[in-house]
């Protein structure tokens, strides 16, 4: 790296372990093409082994939790071909072509992979069975499974089937209409996805929009979805094979947005980033924080495949802390550890209420963030649904520390962004980082080419 010293550094510890140290920084400048959206990779695999004929797929993400996504839908029978790490190409004979896996389909870590696959295989002709890692298993399963069973999906496991593994009974199902409680784009999803092959409609009305990747995609793939305000109806209908290409993930660039915001002197440019409506509620939360310094350029063509992208310029902002409004957290949800990041770079305090939902995520993540940010001396409180964080201003006092990410990428990757405002001589180690690969491969590789 040019006799550069790397500011992350990083070691592997024992099982699910990992460990990352960082130093502070003083300068943060270049461009960066974040990897693709996690959310739209798994959407692609699944919608491309539903449809009949070729899925050319680009951009596409190759995380842990995505490839776990691909392998699921190899053991149904659907041929992959992986040219290049971004570029898949799938060969399928469509949903009544799926076959029954001959092994457990075990989607590692991603909550977003076997929630939206059990709307895939609840109407299957076949038997399967659904699992994940030691985490994953502990992550509510019922807000799916229950809507599916109203459907008439036959499913069982762990306390009546909330609780992973699931064993899937496919049959044949029929369509709903059901309220979305939880405000959780995952049961949208998978409700609309079993829907594809239910008789009749179904819909699934929202009190508050959630992120809508699954009704902008399932028309690119020739299927049918009508919305009417809040209420998303899909038609059951046979897709087809096509050319999908996955913008940047908007989560992932939020990291370094961050990063440069809080970095006084900084200059970064953020390409290719998605910018659906549904996913950049950090937008407008920052700018009611006082962040005048983030330009937004929106690409042309508007959209890849339904989904709005473009690029991000950032410099330095002087921050204030406010009250976030509980509406715009749900379309914030992943972003609000790193938001905490930026709050803690704020002048005043930064309340974030209405987040319930952090705490059933990879980890607790309201208490996961509430203890590694008092582990390096910023004031919080803790809430059952959210946190305050009383900010230190933009040259923070922050101490080195030993800080435990719980074995979530997205607390680990936003205490190495904060991490990056430590005064000269200080560093923070941050353990259990090996789960950043679930959704940010090279994540250290980036942040250390553009700081100094």
């Amino acid at each position: 790296m040019d006799g550069k010293t790397d500011l992350l550094t990083e070691e592997k510890g024992g099982p699910d372990q990992g460990r990352m140290t960082i130093r502070g920084c003083r300068h943060v400048r270049g461009t960066v093409t974040v990897p693709g959206d996690k959310s739209i990779s798994h959407r692609s695999v699944i919608l491309g082994g539903m449809a009949e004929g070729t899925t050319r797929i680009t951009g596409f993400l190759p995380s842990d939790d995505c490839l776990n996504t691909l392998k699921a839908f190899q053991h149904l029978g659907v041929v992959v071909n992986r040219q290049e790490a971004s570029t898949v190409f799938m060969e399928s004979s469509g949903y009544q072509g799926l076959s029954e896996p001959s092994d457990v389909l075990d989607f590692g870590n991603s909550g977003t992979a076997v929630r939206l696959m059990c709307g895939v295989l609840a109407g299957a002709s076949f038997f399967s069975v659904l699992t994940g890692d030691k985490s994953l298993r502990t992550r509510p399963m019922a807000r799916v499974t229950d809507p599916l069973k109203k459907m008439g999906a036959r499913i069982d496991g762990p306390d009546q089937g909330k609780r992973l593994p699931l064993a899937l009974r496919g049959t044949p199902l029929s369509g709903i209409f059901h309220l979305n409680s939880h405000k959780s784009a995952q049961v949208k999803s998978a409700i609309l996805l079993a829907g594809l092959n239910a008789r009749g409609p179904t819909s699934v009305e929202e009190p508050v929009a959630t992120r809508d990747h699954t009704e902008r995609m399932i028309p690119v793939f020739g299927g049918t979805v009508h919305r009417d305000g809040q209420t998303a109806t899909v038609q059951p209908g046979i897709l087809k094979g096509c050319s999908v290409h996955v913008p940047g993930d908007f989560s992932s660039a939020a990291f370094f947005l961050v990063l440069a915001l809080i970095t006084p002197g900084s200059s970064l440019r953020l390409e290719g980033v998605g910018l659906n409506p549904t996913r950049t509620a950090l937008l407008p939360i920052l700018n009611a924080m006082g962040a005048r310094s983030i330009q937004v350029t929106p690409s042309d063509p508007a959209s890849i495949a339904g989904e709005p992208h473009g690029t991000l310029n950032i410099g330095f902002s002087e921050l204030s802390g406010i009250d976030v409004p509980p509406e715009w957290i749900p379309n914030a949800i992943d972003e609000i550890p790193v938001l905490a990041a930026a709050a803690a770079c704020a002048h005043g305090t930064t309340r974030i209420r209405g987040a319930a939902e952090l705490r059933v995520k990879e980890s607790d993540r309201i208490r996961g963030i509430c203890e590694a940010l008092s582990a390096v001396g910023v004031a919080v409180e803790e809430f059952p649904d959210g946190l305050s964080i009383r900010g230190q201003g933009p040259q923070p006092r922050l101490r080195g520390a030993l800080v435990q990410s719980l074995n979530d990428h997205r607390i680990a990757m936003s205490m190495a962004v904060l991490g990056t405002r430590l005064p000269a001589g200080e560093q923070i180690g941050i353990l259990g980082t090996d789960y950043i690969s679930t959704s940010f491969p090279g994540f250290r590789e980036i942040l250390n080419r553009v700081v100094s």
